[in-house]
């Protein structure tokens, strides 16, 4: 209830200078999110300026229920990483979908979900900053049914969080996984089996800790393919066996299990065929998937890695974002800018892509047919067109976005849009 009331109040929040798009007239009439979004304005007609990003009600909708079947299909607890959204909205639904609770990846994040009432939390990381520890005491503390699992990689890591807990007068034991690293040129994580038992030893000897599982993740695994993904993975689960037949969770209770985890946006399938293959430990084993891009997909990086792709008889996810600019100049009949650039798109990965045109004269929407996002620069957005597209200063361009990740971290209030452009509620982000 407490979560609920938290993500409720969000509609309090005065419209105002601070959220890009949004009609100044709503702020000049002093409404509130809630106020704005019972309107039920048009993004195109109810003084939206440009440019704005839409995303998609029945997109957000279409995925949250696929991955909720996906995951009972194969078994599979399913923790999605927040930080794709930092949405208390976005978290809400994931959970009403079915979602065991929330990844972060830095305690800031952390913060914010239990601000919002997230009772399970996942860091996919290591934390050895004594200020974000002594929170975490004071939260476990607080919280008897708050349950918060990190990952542990090094024995001096081990060695801060225990001297870091045990100063915060820490009672409830931190929950932690080691983590597996993908290989030598991959990221965080304990290159080798032998690597992972030291840290696992420094934890037995670390009172304000408590073991609980193994973890990682594939889409660091240089030169990633099936082949070298699933390997990873059966490293991985073999670790679980290894530590579990070595009595390494002796000290979880009987009616605990045993947290395997694993699961970027790229390579879930993968997780799921290997996870499905877990031999018998000697207590029930949390298969933990932690996706996250799912909830918005994308128009390009993910798009072409989603594992769906792979195995299209699991369905497909759905582009959820789409973000409107409007011409603003077309100095030559090859050139046209747009009024959005990297303060508004993401850039990372891919550049936009220029899917449809709404008139300015007719509001007529038409294929982008032509057209084609060359460049962005802060404010502006490159165009390149063929001698026969059909544009014109004042159009708007309907783009798609690459990387959900970096493109919620440019907006902190997103209209929810239907189908016919009625905008049906705002998501409001943490970044």
């Amino acid at each position: 209830m407490a979560a609920d009331n938290a993500v409720g109040r969000l509609a309090d929040e005065p419209v105002d200078h601070r959220f890009k798009a949004l009609p100044p007239d709503a702020a000049s009439a002093g409404l509130t999110v809630g106020a704005l979004a019972a309107e039920r304005r048009n993004l195109f007609t109810g003084g939206f300026t440009t440019p704005v990003l839409a995303l998609s009600a029945e997109s957000v909708e279409h995925n949250l229920a696929l991955l909720e079947t996906y995951s009972e299909r194969h078994g599979l607890a399913f923790a999605p990483h927040g930080k794709t959204s930092m949405s208390p909205q976005l978290f809400a639904r994931q959970l009403a979908y079915g979602a065991w609770g929330i990844t972060a990846a830095v305690p800031h994040q952390a913060r914010v979900y239990r601000a919002y009432g997230i009772q399970r939390i996942f860091l996919a990381n290591e934390v050895v900053d004594p200020a974000a520890l002594r929170w975490l005491a004071q939260e476990l503390e607080a919280d008897p049914d708050f349950r918060f699992i990190c990952y542990v990689d090094s024995v001096r890591g081990v060695e801060l969080m225990d001297e870091a807990l045990g100063s915060a007068g820490a009672t409830r034991p931190l929950d932690v996984v080691v983590e597996l690293g993908a290989g030598e040129a991959a990221r965080t994580g304990a290159r080798s089996e032998a690597d992972c038992a030291a840290v696992a030893d420094a934890v037995a000897g670390a009172p304000a800790l408590r073991l609980v599982g193994v973890a990682g993740y594939e889409g660091e695994v240089p030169q990633a393919d099936g082949d070298r993904v699933r390997a990873w993975l059966h490293r991985l689960v073999s670790l679980a066996a290894d530590f579990d037949k070595a009595g390494r969770f002796d000290a979880l209770a009987r009616t605990e299990e045993i947290v395997v985890s694993a699961g970027g946006s790229a390579w879930f399938d993968a997780v799921a065929d290997v996870f499905a293959e877990i031999p018998e430990l000697s207590l029930p084993v949390l298969k933990l998937l932690r996706s996250g891009a799912y909830v918005s997909h994308d128009d390009g990086h993910y798009r072409h890695l989603t594992p769906f792709n792979r195995v299209p008889g699991e369905g497909a996810l759905q582009p959820a974002f789409r973000l409107w600019a409007q011409v603003v100049s077309r100095p030559t009949p090859e050139q046209a800018f747009v009024n959005a650039g990297k303060r508004d798109a993401a850039y990372d990965l891919d550049l936009p892509e220029a899917q449809v045109v709404r008139d300015a004269r007719t509001g007529e929407i038409r294929p982008a047919a032509g057209i084609t996002v060359s460049g962005l620069s802060d404010q502006h957005g490159w165009v390149r067109t063929t001698p026969d597209a059909d544009l014109e200063v004042g159009d708007w361009i309907g783009m798609g976005l690459s990387h959900p990740c970096t493109s919620f971290d440019k907006w902190q209030l997103i209209p929810l849009v239907e189908a016919d452009g009625t905008v049906t509620d705002y998501i409001r982000t943490f970044f």
